[in-house]
C-alpha cells in the first residue's frame, strides 16, 4: 500500500462542483490495490479516500473507487457472478473485486445480469425484478425495482458512453435509463420463445435474443442472422457482440456456439458431455477468442487464456461470465 498526498485534487459529485484538496487535515487518498502487466507497468488500481471540505465549507466524502490506469489496455481476465451477487475475478480483471459485491446483502430477487464499464472501473448488476446495483465508476440511472412487471427481467446492456443502460424482460419489454434511448421492444407482441438476453450496438441500438436463437434488432443494430426456425439441440442462453458490433455470437446451454456477421468461430462444447449447463459467454477484447461459463462455475476457454474457475465447489447458481 502507498499513499498520494500534497497538492492532489479530485472532483466528487455531479453538480456541486466541489473539489477536494487532499492536503486538508483529515483527508487522505490511499492506493490499496493495483494491477501490473508483464512489464511491471501499473494498468489498474483501486483507491480508498476521505475528503474533508475546505475551510468555511461543511461536509466530507469517503469511499472506494477503481480505475484502469491505461484505458486502452485490453482486459486480461474475466469475472464469474452468481445469483446472490457474489463476484469472483480471474486474471488481470480481479482488481475490481476490491469494490465488493452484493453477496453480503439480502436480495429480494436473484441477480440475472451484469455489465462492466468500458474503462473496467465498475459494473452494474440487475436482478429479476429490475433492481439495478451500480458499483465503482458505474453510475446509477434508475431501475424497475419496486415497479410491477409483466414478466421478469432477464438481462441488461450498457450504452457505449457509460451514461445509460437498458433492461430487458422475458417478454421482450425494454426499459431504458440515462441516455440509453428506447428504440423499440417486443413487449406486447407474440414470441415463439422467451427472450433470454440482449446486447448493445455501437450504432445506437440493441439486439434481443430468444431461447430459440431468434434475433430482434432495434435502432442502429444490424441484423446479421439468427437460428430462429432452426431446430436446436439445446436452447440459446445468451449472446455477445463483436467489438465493432459487426456481428455476434450466440451460445446454447450445451455450449454450442453460433456465429453471425464478423464473429469468428473458435470452438464449442456442443459435442461434449457437461456436468452443468452453460449460462453465458464473453469474448476477448480483440475478438480473438471467448470464454463460456457454466452454472457450476466451470469455465471453457477457446483461443482465450484459461485463468481459473469456480468448478468443483458444488455451485449451481453461477449466472454468467463477463470481462
Amino acid at each position: 500500500m502507498f499513499s498520494i498526498h500534497a497538492g492532489v485534487s479530485a472532483q466528487f459529485g455531479d453538480d456541486d462542483g466541489l473539489a477536494c484538496f487532499f492536503e486538508q487535515p483529515g483527508s487522505f487518498l490511499h492506493v490499496d490495490q493495483y494491477v501490473v502487466d508483464a512489464s511491471d507497468v501499473v494498468t489498474a488500481f483501486a483507491i480508498r479516500f476521505q475528503c474533508v471540505a475546505e475551510a468555511g465549507l461543511q461536509g466530507s466524502w469517503s469511499g472506494t473507487m477503481a480505475y484502469n490506469a491505461v484505458p486502452s489496455t485490453p482486459h486480461e481476465g474475466y469475472y464469474l457472478y452468481r445469483q446472490n451477487g457474489a463476484l469472483s475475478g480471474f486474471g488481470n480483471d480481479n482488481f475490481l473485486t476490491y469494490l465488493g459485491d452484493l453477496s453480503s446483502n439480502i436480495l429480494a430477487n436473484p441477480i440475472v445480469g451484469m455489465v462492466t464499464t468500458s474503462d473496467g472501473g465498475g459494473y452494474w448488476m440487475v436482478a429479476s425484478d429490475g433492481g439495478v446495483f451500480a458499483l465503482g465508476d458505474a453510475r446509477y440511472f434508475g431501475s424497475m425495482g419496486g415497479s410491477p412487471l409483466n414478466r421478469p427481467v432477464v438481462g441488461m446492456a450498457a450504452a457505449h458512453d457509460g451514461m445509460g443502460y437498458w433492461l430487458v424482460a422475458s417478454d421482450g419489454g425494454i426499459f431504458a435509463f440515462g441516455d440509453a434511448a428506447f428504440e423499440g421492444s417486443m413487449g406486447g407482441l407474440p414470441l415463439n420463445r422467451p427472450i433470454v438476453g440482449m446486447a448493445s450496438s455501437t450504432s445506437a441500438g440493441y439486439w434481443l435474443v430468444a431461447s430459440d436463437g431468434g434475433i430482434f434488432s432495434f435502432g442502429g443494430a444490424t441484423f446479421h442472422g439468427s437460428t430462429g426456425g432452426i431446430r436446436l439441440n439445446r436452447p440459446v442462453v445468451g449472446m455477445a457482440p463483436t467489438s465493432d458490433t459487426g456481428g455476434y455470437w450466440m451460445v446454447a446451454s450445451d455450449g454450442g456456439v453460433f456465429t453471425f456477421g464478423d464473429a469468428t468461430f473458435h470452438g464449442s462444447t456442443g459435442a461434449f458431455t457437461l456436468q452443468a449447463p452453460i449460462t453465458g459467454m464473453d469474448p476477448t477484447a480483440d475478438d480473438s477468442g471467448y470464454w463460456l461459463g457454466a452454472s457450476d462455475g466451470g469455465v471453457f476457454s477457446f483461443d482465450a487464456p484459461f485463468l481459473g474457475s469456480l468448478g468443483g465447489q458444488g455451485l449451481a447458481d453461477v449466472v454468467g461470465v463477463v470481462s
